[in-house]
């Protein structure tokens, strides 16, 4: 994983804003639509350029494809592996359960993403990794010219396949992970021999609280989510950690998020994870207070120290741009806190989580990554001023 040593570096979750041609055909393919491979390539690949392109031009150092193929950051999973099939009912986080009359506005409004969440109905195995290794040359094309020299590639972890797609095959949720988790080793091996980081996108050990793991004690939860790390750390077993990074979120939605398990739970956990960096949220009104929760595990010798702290500092469900001196601001707490060696800055999560789906601006959204280039050259000439 790139890092620097005299200035701070800046990259996202993973998730771009899509333009109207490539939603139309994602979803196209999604409703079973005749879809050329010709057009879709040539599509798709176009729109990769693009968002590498303007991803430079913001001044992002760590850059992704945007997730341009994909229907969705879990559900894309279907397309790849055997064993999935159908459609599941809706389970609404707890937060918006406790506001109906909220909850009814996203919806009517269009503020919730509409796609298929199959169920896991049969055997799970690998069924065509031809769709990674198009995503993987788009993206190795894209980079070409781009002028920048590393990129990482989203997957799912094994429980947040879990949390978006029901089990009705496997005797308990233990085997249904396992399963999913030695199926996408071979996903997560693919990014890495070909080059790329690795990030994991596991919002199951944030989200899952309210959702997967809803109504249930605190104690469960804790159990449950340790269960989802052991699985993703035996699917990782041949992946370098410092080719790996994990992002960890309590659900891309402006909501009350009141139900939002706190990070002093969450990050016992998190870190017992293999990836060497940790993208999490740290921007928006219901976390940002929670850096003091990583000053007390550096004080109190928790966080390990090979740890890469990737703290978003871009709220991901605004249209506000952020000022670059408060970014600068959010990135000098982590970097007083574990040294500015080991802080990247990033996102709260993606702006495009589900394709055609995205409460920011797609222009908003380059202006925002721009200032958040912005104030990291100001907390860059602040902490390595203050060290000279």
């Amino acid at each position: 994983m790139k890092t620097s040593t005299d200035r701070i570096l800046t990259t996202h979750v993973g998730s771009l804003p899509r333009s109207a041609a490539v939603t139309d055909l994602v979803f196209g393919r999604e409703q079973g639509e005749a879809v050329g491979e010709d057009e879709f390539a040539r599509t798709i690949s176009g729109a990769v350029r693009e968002v590498v392109a303007k991803q430079a031009a913001a001044g992002v150092d760590v850059v992704s494809d945007g997730e341009m193929s994909k229907i969705s950051y879990a559900t894309y999973i279907k397309d790849r592996l055997t064993g999935f099939d159908g459609d599941s009912t809706r389970n609404p986080p707890g937060d918006l359960e406790d506001y109906p009359n909220y909850l009814k506005k996203l919806a009517s409004s269009g503020g919730t993403p509409t796609y298929r969440r199959p169920r896991c109905v049969g055997p799970i195995a690998v069924k065509n990794l031809q769709p990674l290794h198009d995503d993987v040359a788009w993206f190795r094309a894209a980079l070409e010219g781009s002028g920048r020299t590393e990129g990482f590639m989203n997957s799912a972890s094994p429980g947040v396949i879990a949390l978006f797609q029901p089990n009705d095959h496997y005797p308990s949720h233990e085997a249904y992970l396992e399963a999913l988790g030695e199926a996408m080793r071979h996903e997560y091996e693919a990014i890495v021999n070909a080059g790329f980081v690795l990030q994991i996108d596991s919002p199951d050990l944030g989200l899952g609280g309210h959702t997967l793991f809803k109504g249930r004690p605190q104690d469960e939860y804790v159990r449950l989510a340790n269960l989802h790390v052991d699985v993703l750390n035996h699917a990782l077993r041949n992946c370098p950690a410092d080719r790996l990074r994990m992002h960890v979120c309590w659900g891309n939605y402006e909501g009350p998020h009141h139900h939002d398990v706190p990070m002093d739970v969450v990050l016992p956990i998190a870190l017992r994870a293999k990836p060497q960096g940790l993208l999490f949220e740290a921007s928006n009104p219901r976390h940002a207070h929670e850096w003091t929760v990583f000053r007390d595990a550096a004080r109190d010798g928790t966080l390990p120290e090979d740890k890469v702290l990737i703290p978003g500092v871009l709220d991901s469900v605004s249209n506000f741009i952020e000022h670059p001196l408060l970014v600068a601001e959010r990135i000098e707490r982590f970097a007083h806190v574990v040294g500015r060696e080991r802080v990247i800055a990033g996102t709260d999560c993606g702006f495009s989580t589900f394709a055609g789906f995205g409460v920011v601006d797609a222009d908003i959204v380059y202006a925002k990554l721009a200032a958040m280039a912005e104030g990291a050259r100001i907390a860059s000439e602040r902490l390595w001023k203050k060290a000279a």
